[in-house]
């Protein structure tokens, strides 16, 4: 599961923002200032970090380079500011992107997903392997008792969304929205019904089932995590 930090000094829209990056799936934590947010990347470490630019301790910019410092995580800055030069100095420290207040929630969360879909594919080392089924992201190779599975994009976007989220309830609007985000297309409600359908039959027989139905909620990955 994707982890990010949210470093919102407003706490309206800090709980706003966490709430609805955990809605979509995410494992989110959030702080309200510089202190606090340099301390906790010394702890663990993330895949995205949220930042506001003017924090009651410090700014952004500092909490992005310590972050940089520390481990290879992207970065959104949010801020009130929307001048030329504060925006250079964000991309120059090594912000991903730049949202400047007032907002779309949904377009933030599209921004979220395309960043994060990014430094998924930039990994090369993504495999899952357990005896049966083994499965290689980074050189999109698949097997299920050592035949060749062959799985369209959709297939293998929708395999690598659960694969990468052991033991997690994945409602049909969070995949919806993830494969809609890395696709860039429209994915509607049928075209996810038999993408799963067409996944499951490729990947499990009666002996090995990998996608279970959580009957009104949504689906859950059953097998290992790719590492």
């Amino acid at each position: 599961m994707d982890r990010i930090l949210v470093v919102e000094d407003d706490r309206i829209l800090n709980m706003t923002l966490t709430y609805n990056l955990k809605s979509a799936g995410y494992e989110v934590e959030s702080v309200t200032n510089a202190a606090d947010a340099k301390a906790i990347i010394e702890k663990k470490k993330y895949e995205l970090v949220v930042l506001d630019v003017n924090l009651p301790d410090g700014n952004g910019y500092e909490i992005c380079r310590a972050v940089k410092a520390k481990q290879d995580a992207a970065i959104i800055f949010v801020t009130a500011q929307d001048m030329e030069s504060d925006m250079l100095k964000g991309y120059e420290c090594g912000a991903d992107d730049y949202v400047t207040k007032p907002f779309s929630v949904a377009v933030f969360q599209k921004k979220v997903a395309a960043i994060l879909s990014r430094i998924e594919k930039k990994s090369v080392s993504d495999v899952f392997e357990d005896g049966y089924l083994a499965i290689d992201f980074g050189e999109n190779s698949c097997t299920a008792g050592q035949a060749v599975v062959a799985l369209t994009p959709k297939e293998w976007k929708l395999l690598k969304i659960f694969a990468k989220s052991k033991k997690q309830v994945l409602t049909r609007q969070i995949l919806l929205d993830r494969l809609w985000d890395i696709d860039g297309n429209f994915v509607d409600d049928h075209t996810l019904t038999t993408t799963l359908s067409a996944l499951r039959k490729k990947i499990e027989n009666k002996e090995h089932s990998y996608i279970q139905t959580i009957y009104g909620m949504g689906y859950m990955w059953t097998g290992g995590e790719a590492r």
